[in-house]
């Protein structure tokens, strides 16, 4: 709890209570299903090495590092991945995506058996009627698979995250009977997966605590479950904490959200609001070099008001916004001035306010500009500054501001 939280009144507690059933953690896809985005590069194994290790560092303690059955560069860069976890004692538990295939499923093996660290599999299947009839399989056909390849992995000592693909518009009766054939098999972790970005909060919801009650009635009181959703209608993170609430127990995102068409819940603002909510206690003073390292590997902009970290985040050139914030500072607490205006600490994120000067500011902001250079703050420089701001379309740069205060009356 910052400073100053006592002034605010949250209509976001109380009523029901609502978290998560077991201790929070996030997975994070940035590298495999972040890559299956149409607009990113792929990058270099020294870039991928460095995101793994900024991750760790945020409390991130899980990642997919690829789908080795797409072939030998996937194959050897996750390998490479798994190895680097393994010679830097990353806190980071790997894992790799593999369709219910056994040529999926033995490169992962064979990765395991090289680093001797028992990589998990997320192994995922259709499961959804659309996908039944597109695919041509038939429920029948997708028992059989699931159980055959869950016991293959186990049977060679790794663990089993298993995955109904499109779990959102799947029907009941079959999730049923797919999810319990791989819970008794031995999966340790079901996820449920937002494919195509169809759900609501209130779908997430339900459809977790639904699966939550299949993995019980099949006797997987310990097995975990995970949230996979995508951003099609632009509820990604707003389904991911609902799916938290409901029982989820890892959340599945992706830097700035990057990810097929559309994307994938953004890690980042997971990570906050997790913390926000009392969810999550990790330090995310790492979380701008993390974001600006995913974008530059990735060949991705960060939009300037991505929430979070976007530039924009915690600037402010409006004079009522401002004047608030100056007043808060000057109270003498650094935490109620990142409160007044804003829901999100900058602080928590390593950042911090930023007052700026435009057509919509006061004279506030323009004395704080000039009074945090030690530049003079008399009236007729505030006036002159004030004025220019007034005039102009945009937010004046600093080097802009500097020409008009040396410009003189």
């Amino acid at each position: 709890m910052v400073d100053g939280a006592h002034l605010i009144h949250d209509w976001n507690a109380g009523g029901e209570v609502l978290s998560p059933a077991r201790a929070l953690s996030f997975d994070d896809e940035t590298l495999r299903d972040g890559l299956q985005s149409p607009s990113v590069k792929n990058p270099t194994l020294a870039e991928k090495i460095e995101f793994l290790h900024l991750a760790a560092a945020l409390g991130i303690t899980s990642a997919d590092v690829g789908l080795p059955g797409a072939g030998e560069r996937a194959a050897a860069d996750a390998r490479a991945l798994v190895q680097e976890i393994v010679a830097a004692r990353l806190p980071i538990v790997p894992n790799c995506a593999a369709r219910t295939t056994e040529s999926d499923i033995v490169p992962i093996l064979e990765i395991a058996y090289h680093t001797g660290l028992p990589v998990e599999i997320a192994l995922f299947v259709g499961a959804s009627p659309i996908r039944f009839f597109v695919e041509g399989w038939t429920l029948d056909d997708v028992l059989r698979r699931a159980e055959r390849c869950v016991r293959t992995a186990v049977a060679h000592g790794v663990p089993v995250t298993f995955v109904t693909e499109d779990t959102t518009r799947s029907h009941p009766d079959d999730l049923r009977r797919i999810v319990g054939v791989a819970v008794r098999a031995g999966a340790r972790r079901v996820c449920v997966a937002d494919t195509v970005g169809h759900a609501t909060p209130q779908g997430a919801a339900r459809v977790v605590r639904f699966v939550a009650e299949v993995i019980r009635a099949a006797g997987g009181d310990e097995v975990g479950l995970d949230w996979h959703g995508h951003n099609d209608r632009g509820l990604a993170t707003a389904n991911a904490l609902a799916a938290a609430a409901a029982g989820a127990d890892r959340l599945h995102g992706t830097v700035l959200g990057v990810g097929e068409r559309v994307g994938n819940a953004a890690i980042e603002q997971l990570l906050v609001n997790a913390r926000l909510l009392g969810w999550f206690a990790a330090d995310l003073r790492g979380l701008a070099a993390y974001v600006r390292h995913g974008a530059a590997m990735l060949g991705a902009d960060i939009p300037p008001r991505q929430p979070v970290v976007g530039r924009d985040a915690y600037r402010t050139s409006t004079g009522v916004h401002a004047a608030a914030i100056l007043k808060a500072t000057a109270k003498g607490d650094a935490a109620l001035a990142d409160l007044v205006y804003s829901a999100v600490p900058a602080s928590w994120v390593g950042e911090r306010q930023i007052l700026e000067i435009g057509p919509m500011s006061g004279a506030s902001n323009v004395r704080h500009w000039l009074a945090s250079r030690g530049l003079d703050t008399g009236e007729e420089v505030v006036a002159r500054l004030l004025a220019a701001a007034k005039r102009a379309d945009r937010t004046l740069t600093d080097d802009e501001l500097a020409s008009l205060v040396a410009a003189g009356p």
